[in-house]
């Protein structure tokens, strides 16, 4: 009898990547990188503005424009393991910066889009 467990291989190897890391997957094998926080509906639409310039940098990056309090929000993000959680306000709509912090509860504070992005892609070349 021939027995090939191709797909029980890659079932396995997933398993130990997976308790390795325990769920904190580095950013550059994460499927949640970056996720945007408006503080309000009026700071949406810039929310969406950096989502679309994260994704055109080739990042993954989602939008959370639930009715939840901030606090909440950035609980939730931090459970569901998020690498950076971005916080716009009125501040950073008028800045047109982002407020960033991480998944281990790190403030970074505001930094410019593009400075972030470039950041991101450079810790993913890294592959740190």
């Amino acid at each position: 009898m021939v027995h090939r467990a191709l797909l029980g291989s890659l079932e396995r190897f997933l398993g130990i990547l997976i308790e390795h890391y325990a769920g904190n997957f580095p950013l550059w094998l994460n499927p949640n990188q970056v996720i945007v926080l408006p503080i309000a509906d009026r700071h949406a639409e810039y929310g969406k503005q950096i989502v679309d310039a994260l994704r055109d940098a080739g990042l993954r990056a989602e939008l959370d424009g639930s009715a939840e309090t901030t606090n909440k929000k950035v609980r939730e993000a931090q459970m569901q393991k998020w690498n950076y959680i971005l916080v716009v306000g009125d501040r950073e709509v008028a800045n047109k910066t982002v407020n960033v912090r991480t998944r281990d509860e790190k403030i970074h504070g505001e930094k410019k889009v593009d400075i972030f992005v470039k950041e991101l892609l450079g810790e993913i070349a890294r592959k740190g």
